[in-house]
């Protein structure tokens, strides 16, 4: 029954105080916000594959020790709130965090949804398969993205300059390869769903490997410049679009740098980022210990590649998190300036090479090495070049490139951007 009066109550529904005009259940003792009344049965949202359904309980100061995957507060089981309805699955999420405009579309599950059929990826023919302890798994494959046959690889031998075509990260085993042509997709690359959801989206991403007419995309999660495939929203005028690296980021994330789990929130004013202390912003989104530790991550840094090749080293170099090096040794062995303590690095133990982290992975690391793009406002298409030597300085900076950068390879033409300066020319943006 709607009660139109003035009256201060805590609705049932969601758990917070309300004012004016609840509805009123006699019987069950329940007082339910206006707008609480018809909070959907059966919702999905964006920060979880399953479909999550809202629960109520009849027996009051129930509180259970339940953190909120959306807001990461408590969440108190006495008032009502969604939980997944997967078997053996714990997510939960208060009702006003859960129907948020940004979180959550406006779709409504049916009841008698059947999830077990889930999306498909773009593996459009499996040729060959074989089996491994008793698992069968395609050894040859037609993928939508590529026009000739795939094979898998398990223990191939890698050139330290190959790159994955579909993530644009350095190849690894287990990988699929093209036999006739230069084409590299990792296993869970080409395993890709072709619809998945993300956290920083309210809706359905679909997985794309078109780029616009100058080759070339931009993050709308990290803000970097990248190639290979993506996940675009073609609803309505929506024109997001993520790498894959930022795709396949969750709203837990489980990072080597640090013993506690990192939950992606969205307001980050007066924080800075624990491995390249840039100051965060309230509008930037980053991943930060819940635990008091005051420590964060924005997504550029938390995508960081754990290995970067170097050319010099014949061995992998890994992403390191603290160096207890004599400040006399904290000097790159790339760009040979010195290193600032305290600042995450590539090092191989073997050789005991160090490396800045944009002297390793370059100002254009997910752009694939040779490919050529437009629209930077040059004359010509600038192609991604990597350890060049003696060559033009940077048009921006003036220094020598020493590393990644954007060259012209038309004859007699010198132009050459320095791999940190691309950031610099907003008519490459």
């Amino acid at each position: 029954m709607l009660i139109s009066k003035k009256m201060s109550f805590i609705c049932d529904f969601c758990g917070i105080v309300g004012d004016h005009s609840p509805y009123l259940c006699a019987t069950c003792n329940l007082v339910v916000h206006k707008n609480c009344i018809s909070l959907p049965r059966n919702i999905r949202i964006t920060r979880h594959y399953h479909v999550i359904c809202f629960s109520y309980s009849f027996q009051q100061n129930q509180v259970e020790d339940c953190m909120c995957r959306i807001c990461f507060t408590e969440v108190d089981t006495s008032y009502g709130r969604y939980c997944c309805s997967a078997s053996g699955c714990d997510y939960i999420a208060h009702a006003h965090c859960a129907t948020n405009k940004s979180i959550w579309d406006g779709t409504i599950i049916k009841e008698g949804y059947d999830e077990r059929h889930g999306p498909s990826n773009l593996i459009t023919d499996v040729i060959e398969q074989i089996s491994i302890e008793e698992i069968m798994v395609a050894s040859k494959i037609k993928h939508s993205y590529h026009h000739h046959n795939l094979r898998l690889t398990f223990s191939g031998e890698i050139k330290d300059d190959s790159q994955c075509d579909g993530c644009m990260r350095p190849i690894s085993n287990p990988f699929y390869s093209c036999e006739q042509c230069k084409f590299f997709l990792h296993k869970d690359c080409a395993e890709l769903r072709k619809e998945m959801p993300h956290p920083f989206h309210k809706h359905l991403l679909t997985l794309s490997n078109s780029h616009d007419e100058y080759g070339y995309s931009v993050c709308g999660a990290c803000g970097r410049l990248y190639q290979g495939f993506s996940y675009r929203c073609y609803k309505g005028d929506c024109c997001f679009e993520f790498d894959i690296q930022c795709m396949l980021l969750s709203d837990t994330l489980k990072h080597p740098s640090h013993k506690h789990p990192l939950f992606l929130v969205h307001n980050n004013k007066g924080t800075s980022c624990s491995a390249c202390f840039r100051k965060l912003h309230s509008r930037d989104v980053a991943y930060r210990c819940m635990k008091r530790c005051d420590f964060s991550l924005d997504v550029g840094c938390a995508t960081l590649p754990l290995t970067a090749w170097y050319k010099y080293d014949r061995h992998p170099l890994t992403l390191t998190f603290s160096d207890d090096s004599e400040p006399s040794q904290l000097y790159c062995d790339l760009c040979e300036e010195k290193r600032k303590p305290n600042r995450w690095f590539y090092y191989c133990a073997d050789c005991d090479d160090s490396l800045h982290l944009n002297c390793a992975v370059g100002g254009l690391p997910y752009m694939k090495i040779g490919n050529r793009i437009k629209g930077t406002g040059h004359r010509h298409p600038l192609t991604v070049v990597k350890n060049i030597w003696n060559c033009p300085p940077c048009k921006v900076c003036g220094e020598v490139c020493n590393g990644q950068a954007l060259e012209c390879k038309e004859s007699e033409c010198n132009f050459t951007v320095h791999r940190y300066c691309e950031w610099d020319l907003q008519w490459i943006i």
